[in-house]
């Protein structure tokens, strides 16, 4: 069951890192959405390997197939299955990990919990599993479009201790995709590129923080009490491989304020709509979208799969050094944004559709 994510417009994920390939499953797309598989390859272009200098030089196309679902170029209402085949892999280079575990990686905690694993690329532990979130997250982009214009763009806010100025509310995928980190501010990218470069030749990584903003989001969306908006964004978002925190709206800087200056004051606009002045809370309030932009924040932790030397033990319990070989992101943030967007884009896809199922006719 931990493959399967959502309620109306669910997924499943299937395939393992170096097995014969990796896809997803949807469940729950209304029928006649006009999609094509050129539409779901422009997102799984921003999530491939090997499109930079800066991340891994796995080669893979990620060309997707649609299996099923779809026909003459529209959805059947049926469940729709997409896969994509793995091309370069190359096994021989987890040799050594068969025995030893990775530190911080899921090679211990898997054995423990499975008595087996796939230690070739990691199997089902390679952020590679992400693929059929990405491919599921552009028709859940279309729906959301379509129906509401909701638009949802992420970027790399933060890599270490460097840290972009870009403002949520006026961000375009233009300024995003100008440049291979995917920071839109541009002289703040330079500096992220050259750091990221000068760890991986130390065998390194880093980490760093994902921002991402939806907006024209509809006011209601969410289902208390534990199944608030936000509450499904963080499972989403934490379900993500190297994920280690989240923030919605002010985030842990709003616990420094006090509450009259940390409340949305509220104000009727030119067109009557109830509106906030401002965003302290991210789009959200009560668990239930507001009609303001929704803003999150997602941190990253370095890359546990490093060159470096380090200590370990082997699946014997024996102490030893692994200094890891294999092809792996020195930094996963410039390829972790359109992830984040993807798991966005299903949550709010599947309150969509739970939303009209209660409230109203689509």
């Amino acid at each position: 069951m931990g493959s399967t994510f959502g309620h109306l417009f669910s997924i499943s994920t299937f395939g393992e890192s170096h097995g014969g390939g990796v896809g997803v499953v949807i469940d729950g797309c209304p029928p006649r959405l006009e999609i094509t598989a050129e539409e779901i390859q422009l997102e799984l272009d921003r999530r491939r390997p090997g499109q930079s200098k800066i991340t891994t030089p796995r080669k893979e196309a990620d060309s997707c197939e649609i299996l099923s679902g779809v026909f003459e170029g529209k959805t059947l209402g049926t469940p729709i299955a997409i896969l994509v085949r793995n091309k370069d892999t190359r096994s021989q280079d987890y040799d050594e990990m068969e025995q030893k575990y990775r530190p911080s990686h899921a090679d211990a905690t898997y054995d423990a919990k499975y008595g087996i694993r796939n230690w070739q690329g990691g199997g089902r532990s390679s952020a590679r599993e992400t693929i059929g979130r990405v491919a599921a997250g552009a028709i859940a982009k279309k729906i959301l479009h379509q129906v509401a214009n909701v638009e949802i763009i992420g970027y790399v806010k933060r890599i270490k201790d460097l840290e972009g100025a870009v403002d949520p509310n006026t961000v375009t995928l233009e300024q995003v995709e100008s440049n291979i980190v995917r920071c839109p501010d541009a002289e703040c990218a330079n500096r992220m590129i050259e750091l990221i470069e000068q760890t991986g030749r130390q065998g390194d990584s880093i980490g760093g923080v994902v921002e991402c903003v939806a907006r024209n989001v509809p006011k209601g969306l969410g289902e208390p009490v534990f199944d608030k908006l936000e509450a499904d964004i963080a499972k989403g978002v934490m379900s993500l491989p190297a994920s280690k925190g989240l923030e919605i709206g002010s985030g842990f800087a709003g616990t420094l304020l006090t509450g009259i200056e940390h409340n949305d004051e509220f104000y009727i606009d030119e067109n009557g709509e109830i509106r906030t002045v401002t965003n302290r809370s991210g789009g959200i309030q009560g668990g239930i979208s507001n009609g303001e932009n929704i803003i999150l924040r997602v941190a990253f932790k370095p890359t546990a799969t490093i060159r470096k030397e380090q200590k370990t033990v082997t699946n014997e319990g024996e102490e030893t050094l692994l200094a890891a070989k294999g092809r792996h992101d020195p930094c996963v943030l410039p390829r972790a944004v359109p992830m984040v967007e993807a798991m966005v884009a299903l949550v709010l896809c599947d309150h969509l559709l739970r939303h009209h199922g209660q409230c109203k006719t689509l």
